[in-house]
């Protein structure tokens, strides 16, 4: 019945509804545009209940992965499933890519990039020797 818990839900909460349970009396939270009712859990969660109560109204789907919970786990989210945010109000937690890793192209060669940084780190050793002996 739990594998098919998540098929069954197709109750759809709208944003406002969502923010309205963000306390320990009632507290919801959104994880990939999925809702859980994890009032009952608060108790019993590991990480402690306030980890909860800080997500609770709100998106919890970036610290809920940044966490790196078990297979255990993310199969124990299925109790706690009630229904879906509405598409409606799926974008309000939709963030923009994040700053992405550029590279270049570049007509240098290792030459240039290890062997010339290199020979001027060698250079500034054997001046600052020298100096220093001068002294």
């Amino acid at each position: 019945m739990a594998e098919n818990r998540e098929e069954e839900v197709k109750k759809y909460y709208r944003l406002e509804e969502l923010k309205q349970h963000s306390n320990g009396n009632s507290a919801w939270i959104n994880i990939h545009n999925k809702i859980y009712d994890v009032t009952t859990f608060l108790e019993e969660h590991p990480g402690g209940e306030e980890v909860l109560k800080e997500q609770a109204g709100g998106d919890a789907s970036e610290a809920f992965d940044d966490v790196g919970h078990s297979s255990d786990a993310r199969e124990m989210t299925k109790k706690y499933l009630i229904g879906e945010l509405h598409p409606d109000d799926r974008a309000a937690f939709e963030r923009p890519p994040g700053p992405s890793i550029v590279v270049l192209e570049s007509e240098s060669s290792w030459l240039s990039n290890w062997i010339v940084p290199a020979i001027a780190g060698l250079t500034v050793a054997l001046l600052y020797r020298l100096f220093a002996a001068d002294h």
